[in-house]
This record gives C-alpha cells, sequence and structure tokens, in this order.
C-alpha cells in the first residue's frame, strides 16, 4: 500500500512516477522497498491518466456504513436486503474491483 501511497504523492507533486522517485519517497519514508511491487505499479500505471481516474473515482458512490441500531430478526421466505442495496453492493466492488487492478 506504501508503493501506491508513495505514487500518489509524486503525481501531486508533479513527478514523473519510475521505479527510482518510487523507491527514493519509500526510502525516505523508512518503508520497505519491494522491487516486485514498485515494477510492477510502475508498468500498471503507464499510459493511465490518473487524474481522470481520480476524477471518477470521485464520483463514484461509496457504500455507507451499516446502522448501529438493532435489526429485528429476518423472519421465513423475506429477502435479506432489498435490491436497490444489492445493486450499490455491486457497482462499489465494481470500482474496488477496478481500482484494484489500476494499483495491483
Amino acid at each position: 500500500m506504501e508503493t501506491v501511497y508513495a505514487a500518489m504523492l509524486l503525481h501531486k507533486a508533479g513527478q514523473k512516477i519510475t521505479e527510482e522517485s518510487l523507491g527514493n519517497v519509500l526510502k525516505a519514508a523508512g518503508a520497505k522497498v519491494e522491487e516486485v511491487k514498485v515494477k510492477a505499479l510502475v508498468a500498471a500505471l503507464e499510459g493511465v491518466n490518473i487524474d481522470e481516474v481520480i476524477s471518477k473515482a470521485a464520483l463514484t458512490p461509496v457504500a455507507v456504513a451499516a446502522s448501529t441500531a438493532p435489526q429485528e430478526p429476518e423472519k421465513e421466505g423475506t429477502k435479506a436486503k432489498p435490491a436497490k442495496e444489492e445493486e450499490e453492493k455491486k457497482a462499489e466492488e465494481e470500482v474496488t474491483a477496478g481500482l484494484g487492478a489500476l494499483f495491483g
């Protein structure tokens, strides 16, 4: 995860995201530099418009935390979740999978 943070920091600073620059940021932060992760992230980000990805992610709705109020026990034959909640969960999973693929 630190590697992704380092890439985001470099991007925000307007610096090119390279293996060397990521390694330098990680070393400066006192984090362990895992060469495999660094190389994979640099390769995954090649040709990606990070600003565009961030803006799309910011527009995607995020699931709201479950209520802490006690719920009634589920009765037989009733559906546990309404269809709308299931659709939102599916959309969230798709976004998460997309971002996961972006950052390895």
